[in-house]
């Protein structure tokens, strides 16, 4: 079966739940769109308020704090958010590229610590994090413990080791300074042959979320090599279907997942910052047209909150003084922006009860950034 790269957009956002909100609670949302990415701490907030009826950020909150959504370092060595029931395998299929990136960085190194020395350790400092514990904390700890400047060796630990950001408070859960909670999993052991089983249900997964796709896409994902995604792919291929992309590359997918018709409408969003439909692919033109890509996606790797027009990317937002200023990269129709307006004042109140300016930090990528029409979008 070949399917189009319109057919493409439409099955991502379908799966995303962006064609249309949907009346789920935070948790089930989560689970079906796999994972949030979190780096800013509004974004995963944004993220489900794109997609849910009624969404309700207390309801986010409440998920934080009961540890049915957690939020720790995961695909692509970056924080997402998942249900917690998903995090223990994604964490252990993650573990070649965590340690990899980690323990053999110079700022682990020049401690003079050895890989074992670090996984020595690991047991008790998740004993030291059953509760929550500030970085302070724990390098003082590691100070006392290994006798070498911890700072290193803490940044190294926090990204491969169990543990998972514990929620400090308002207004998004997690603020500025984070702290750490061990997870309630033991570190991960059995090397490279445990970590590639949990790979294929992190594939498994990730297709349901984010399928079709390929080879590269799932590499991409995850931020694994492409042997590991190729083997995960032809360990699953008696349960997946295999599809022609586009382009002649092969696809695959889940058995059922949602393939909408290509001309099916897609409303317009107002996209969180780090948004995963903006992520996930090798292949980013399947959401950003290549002429977009740099301009969202910037040279330190912040990707800018955008606008979603027709199930593609068409320019950036920011809140500002009296609702959100859209600067659009290509002329956009009456009926879009209409849309968008609505979807700026449904923002506007929600930004109004947490932070009107959650990426007010950004504000300096704006300077450079072409626009074919600016509006601000009012907030009532």
């Amino acid at each position: 079966m070949r399917i189009t790269a319109q057919g493409l957009n439409r099955a991502t956002l379908a799966r995303q739940l962006l064609l249309r909100r949907q009346r789920l609670g935070v948790i089930d949302a989560a689970r079906r769109v796999v994972a949030l990415q979190a780096q800013q701490a509004a974004s995963p907030y944004l993220a489900l308020w794109n997609r849910l009826t009624a969404f309700d950020p207390a309801d986010l909150d409440a998920a934080f704090a009961e540890h049915k959504l957690v939020k720790a370092t995961l695909m692509r060595i970056t924080l997402h958010v998942v249900h917690a029931d998903d995090h223990p395998a994604m964490h252990a299929a993650m573990q070649p590229t965590l340690r990899g990136a980690r323990l053999g960085d110079r700022r682990f190194t020049v401690s003079g610590l050895r890989a074992a020395d670090a996984d020595a350790v690991l047991p008790e400092l998740l004993e030291f994090a059953g509760r929550p514990r500030t970085v302070a904390e724990v390098e003082a700890w590691l100070d006392a413990r290994l006798g070498v400047p911890p700072k290193g060796v803490w940044w190294a630990l926090r990204s491969y080791a169990p543990l998972l950001h514990a929620p400090t408070g308002g207004p998004w859960s997690f603020g500025t300074r984070p702290s750490y909670v061990a997870a309630g999993t033991p570190p991960a052991s059995g090397g490279k042959d445990i970590a590639d089983q949990h790979l294929r249900t992190l594939v498994q997964r990730y297709l349901e979320g984010f399928g079709p796709a390929s080879v590269a896409d799932v590499a991409q994902f995850a931020l694994v090599q492409r042997s590991r995604a190729r083997d995960a792919l032809s360990a699953l291929s008696g349960v997946l279907e295999e599809l022609e992309g586009p382009d002649g590359t092969r696809l695959f997918d889940v058995p059922g997942g949602p393939r909408p018709a290509e001309d099916t409408p897609a409303p317009p969003r107002l996209m969180a910052m780090w948004d995963s439909i903006l992520l996930a692919y090798a292949d980013r033109s399947r959401v950003i047209p290549p002429d977009y890509r740099k301009l969202v996606t910037r040279s330190n790797g912040d990707v800018l909150p955008t606008l979603l027009v027709d199930g593609y990317v068409a320019g950036v937002w920011r809140p500002v003084e009296g609702g959100i200023e859209a600067t659009a990269f290509h002329h956009l129709p009456a009926e879009a922006w209409e849309g968008l307006a609505a979807e700026a004042r449904s923002l506007v109140a929600l930004l109004a009860d947490r932070g009107p300016q959650p990426y007010r930090r950004y504000d300096h990528w704006w300077t450079t950034l072409p626009g074919a029409e600016v509006r601000v979008l009012p907030g009532q």
